[in-house]
């Protein structure tokens, strides 16, 4: 079981989605995208399974994610942070979003 302690060694922020390209080296259908998580933390890559929304309707929307995992591989690209979602009826990622405009790299508590 998790501790309290564990929940707080991870740094989770809000990011907005700058750049969405087509991953089709992944596995599974994937996105390639560039998150903004502001200064402190700057822009990160995040591989993610994201195709059921268009390119369009992600760049500039705010996310949550992981800002310090470790790079993980897939093919040929490094993600670098994971974007958060939570599976629909049908098992499509569905993102986590903040519900109100807050400051791009505000830290989850």
């Amino acid at each position: 079981m998790a501790t309290i302690d564990d929940f707080h060694k991870l740094d989770i922020r809000v990011g907005k989605i700058l750049k969405v390209e087509d991953y089709p080296e992944a596995r599974k259908p994937s996105y390639k995208m560039k998150i903004d998580f502001g200064p402190e933390i700057g822009a990160k890559q995040s591989i993610g399974q994201f195709t059921h929304y268009k390119k369009e309707e992600l760049e500039g929307r705010l996310v949550a994610g992981v800002v310090n995992l470790p790079l993980f591989r897939m093919g040929s690209e490094v993600s670098e942070t994971l974007t958060l979602g939570f599976p629909d009826e049908d098992g499509k990622a569905i993102l986590v979003v903040p519900q109100k405009d807050v400051p791009i790299g505000g830290k989850l508590f």
